[in-house]
This record gives C-alpha cells, sequence and structure tokens, in this order.
C-alpha cells in the first residue's frame, strides 16, 4: 500500500481512535500535536496540510504516544510497529 494514500491515511487514523484518541481536523496556523483535554486524549491536525503532511504529522506523534498494546488488535499493533520501524530507519 502507498504510504502517502488516503487509504494508508484511513489506517493511521484507526490506529489512534483505536488507542483512544479524538481525532480532530482544525484549521489555522498552528503545529500539529496531543494533548488530554478533560480526562480525554486528543490529536488536532491541520485540515488543510496534504495528504502526505497529515500522514508525517500522525505518524510522528504516533511514535511519541503511549499505547497500551494489549488492547490493540493485531492489525492496529503492526501499523504502529511499521511506523515505529519506519520512523527510525537510519
Amino acid at each position: 500500500m502507498n504510504k502517502s494514500s488516503p487509504q494508508y491515511l484511513k489506517r493511521v487514523e484507526d490506529l489512534f481512535k483505536a488507542g483512544g484518541y479524538m481525532l480532530r481536523y482544525e484549521r489555522g496556523h498552528f503545529q500539529p500535536g496531543k494533548c488530554v483535554l478533560r480526562e480525554k486524549k486528543v490529536v488536532v491536525v491541520n485540515k488543510f496540510f496534504t495528504t502526505e503532511a497529515k500522514i508525517s504529522a500522525l505518524s510522528e506523534l504516533a511514535t511519541e504516544s503511549e499505547w497500551d498494546l494489549e488492547t490493540l488488535a493485531s492489525a492496529h499493533r503492526n501499523l504502529l510497529t511499521e511506523i515505529c520501524q519506519t520512523r527510525f530507519k537510519l
């Protein structure tokens, strides 16, 4: 699967949702990020980013986030492993 395709973006979005994150696409001049807001885990990405930029931002946030691997389905764990391996290649 092309790692800059809308289908791949959907897989990454599903990973965050499975991990208990609320994913929001907002407009404005800001860097993408994650926070805890009223005990909810929220990830915010600029809605005007290209698909590739959204995937890149979410992938970076995925490597920095805490995951309960026991609650993730094997497909989500595999995707998270793939993202981490890709981000940390030398």
